[in-house]
């Protein structure tokens, strides 16, 4: 039955594939489609980079298929075996706190943004003031009452939960967004692009509350402007308003009377009465600034004298009050930890620090809570507040000298990096990409306890790679940034893992070039910007790789290198250069001969070039050819059984025999690939052999 496919359609499904998802399934998808787009358009068309080359190419495909009837039934086929996202409430926002007191003014103007009418003007405000005012705690507050309002969910990021000053990058805001919005990882785009057109097609006609917390820039929240009426964007800044099409709200600091009450709050109404004498004394103090208050409020509970005068800066009054009550040692503690900035603090990191026992350091982290100069986060991890940790960063010198401060920085580095080596190859333990694990350490038990470590540890891993470069120590720069190999290859951290490598990839250039220590983190950065769509660069880096082992006369590397650049231009559709590249890494592997390095890796290495050059082969049309290349790499993953290499293998020869109109063989393929999947719980991939089965059998 003839089905007519509109040009609209076409456009929304074409870009929906070049955005879409990541890992392998995504990626099969974005392969398949090339193909056909090859075989109805009857030449090569490199994959589209811009919004209008993909509306001109649907134009160019709708004119073909209203002339095939048949392959019209095919696309629309393929359209509707496209997955769909549906958004789902997530956790909510995080609890507000008790002790919020007055801000009616601000309040007030929430409440007549989010109602007022639409008119065409997205429904969007920023809360903004000093470091400690409460513009967070504002925002909680307001968002508790407003359940009912937001049926369709309230979704909360913040925007600092990222290593460095400069806080998350826009794509890493929709990355955490998206992730709050149910998108599991196998449907998440990679593309900044890719990630706002979901968030808006999501939250197309919804009512919903979003909240970004501690946005340093405009840059990180103008692609969340709603199209929508019902969605309120609510971005909170914790320092001056930045320019914004947004309501902007200030908040101001608490009156006298209001900082009374949440004294009282906050401490009870006796120790506030037992300390009336003091009290102007304390406010003029404080300054109206909601944590120096508490920072107050707590001296009020041990029958302190009040704060001494810090109105000019009454966050760096109150960090200094709280280092003198937690006592020296815990002060000690806090300010060498936080020269690091590290995102999430625990005993062994605060212990490598210090210089002191984990159990020692365990006691005095909890110490620090208690006077607010740290908050839990849970799992015994702690972080501070960014205004506090610029005060004791600032403070450490001074107090301590730049010596202890240097020896703390690399302690901490010295065991982040020996952590990281354990997990890396305990997770990889066949790698030849990931160094042996040292002598020194606790080992990890296997791959399921590596890879835990190493998601526990990211960001601090991703930050000690700038730390390492700040303080010169080149060689942990290289070894941490090669560790963060499995969380790129088996969890998918591209956003996260990117600035550490593009860190890592220049300091082996200017530290060790052409060598292959810098041709494998060349590799690592052009893997992830491939990973993340950002072709051109990638291409690049991974030149830039083939080159380095070359130099260095590593043949696997080399190989390697130029296979990985087919396996990008496979990605954009550029299906006969991806060929040659794959036939150039075949003969390099060639050369390993008996006993070489590399030489017990080269009957796998050889397989999965031979299924990638089946893949492009299949791209460029030559089915017969692509099928003897694909059973080929069949067999010899059957042999070792490799079920899920297996399987992926057999995904192909189904559509290449799909493609040739064998479609009972390639029913089989799909029944084979998914009795292997099985065991494996791989969703993402058993959902795509499902639509590939609906094709065949229609």
């Amino acid at each position: 039955m003839f089905e007519i496919v509109t040009v609209s359609a076409l456009t929304a499904f074409l870009t929906a594939v070049g955005n879409g998802a990541a890992g392998e399934a995504g990626k099969q998808v974005l392969v398949s489609t090339g193909a056909l787009v090859r075989r109805t358009l009857g030449r090569q068309t490199p994959l589209p980079a811009t919004a209008e080359g993909w509306e001109l190419l649907a134009r160019q495909m709708h004119a073909r298929l209203s002339e095939d009837p048949r392959r019209a039934d095919e696309f629309a086929g393929l359209l509707r075996s496209l997955p769909q996202v549906a958004l789902r409430p997530g956790p909510g926002l995080p609890p507000a706190t008790r002790d919020f007191t007055d801000r009616q003014g601000v309040l007030k103007r929430l409440r007549r943004e989010a109602a007022r009418a639409a008119a065409g003007r997205p429904r969007v405000a920023l809360l903004y003031g000093p470091p400690g005012i409460g513009t967070s705690a504002v925002a909680l507050h307001w968002g508790a009452g407003q359940i009912a309002r937001y049926p369709d969910g309230q979704f909360y990021v913040d925007a600092r939960t990222a290593p460095g000053e400069n806080g998350l990058e826009p794509a890493a805001v929709l990355l955490r967004l998206l992730q709050q919005m149910g998108v599991e990882p196998d449907r998440m785009p990679p593309t900044e692009t890719g990630r706002e057109d979901l968030y808006r097609r999501l939250t197309a006609g919804r009512r919903a509350l979003v909240v970004v917390d501690h946005a340093s820039s405009a840059a990180q929240v103008r692609g969340l402007i709603p199209a929508t009426p019902e969605v309120f964007l609510l971005v909170v800044a914790s320092g001056p308003a930045f320019l914004l099409e947004a309501e902007r709200i200030a908040v101001p600091p608490l009156k006298d009377r209001d900082a009374v009450r949440m004294l009282r709050k906050v401490a009870g109404p006796e120790p506030v009465a037992r300390a009336k004498p003091q009290l102007p004394t304390l406010l003029d103090g404080c300054a109206g600034n909601a944590f120096a208050l508490k920072a107050a409020a707590l001296r009020l509970l041990t029958g302190e004298p009040p704060l001494p005068d810090a109105s000019s800066n009454p966050v760096g009054g109150a960090v200094r009050d709280a280092c003198g009550r937690a006592g020296p040692e815990t002060a000690r503690l806090c300010r060498l930890t936080a020269l690091g900035g590290w995102p999430a603090i625990d005993a062994r990191l605060a212990a490598d620090a210090a210089d002191v026992s984990r159990q020692e350091a365990a006691r005095m982290l909890g110490e620090a809570a208690d006077v607010q100069l740290m908050e839990p986060v849970g799992d015994g991890r702690y972080r501070f507040r960014p205004e506090v940790r610029r005060h004791l960063a600032d403070d450490a010198g001074p107090e301590h000298g730049i010596a202890e401060c240097a020896a703390a920085v690399s302690r901490v580095l010295d065991g982040l990096l020996n952590r990281a080596l354990h997990a890396a190859h305990a997770a990889l333990p066949q790698s030849w990409r990931t160094e042996a694990a040292p002598a020194r350490g606790t080992p990890c038990a296997d791959e399921a306890e590596g890879m835990a470590v190493l998601l526990a540890e990211a960001g601090n891993l991703v930050r000690a790679v700038s730390v390492a470069e700040e303080y010169q120590h080149i060689d942990t720069t290289l070894r941490l940034a090669r560790a963060l190999w499995p969380l790129q290859l088996k969890a998918g951290h591209w956003d996260e893992t990117l600035p550490a490598l593009r860190i890592a990839a220049r300091c082996a250039d200017e530290h060790h070039p052409r060598t292959r220590l810098a041709g494998a983190l060349h590799f690592q950065l052009g893997h992830c910007l491939g990973e993340l769509r950002q072709w051109e660069e990638a291409e690049g880096a991974v030149r830039a790789a083939a080159a380095c082992e070359r130099a260095a006369g590593h043949v696997r590397g080399e190989a390697s290198s130029v296979e990985m650049l087919g396996l990008l231009r496979l990605y954009q559709w550029r299906y006969e250069d991806a060929y040659e590249r794959f036939v150039e890494a075949e003969s390099i592997y060639g050369r390993i001969g008996p006993g070489q390095e590399g030489a017990g890796d080269l009957p796998r290495a050889l397989a999965l070039v031979r299924r990638h050059q089946g893949r492009a082969l299949r791209g460029m049309g030559d089915l017969a050819v692509s099928r003897i290349r694909l059973e080929t790499a069949l067999e010899f993953f059957a042999d070792r059984e490799e079920a899920y290499n297996q399987a992926r293998t057999l995904t192909d020869l189904a559509e290449t025999l799909h493609d040739a109109g064998e479609n009972a063989e390639a029913l089989t393929k799909i029944a084979e690939a998914e009795r292997l999947l099985a065991p494996e719980k791989a969703a993402p991939h058993l959902a795509y052999l499902a639509r590939l089965r609906e094709r065949c059998e229609a």
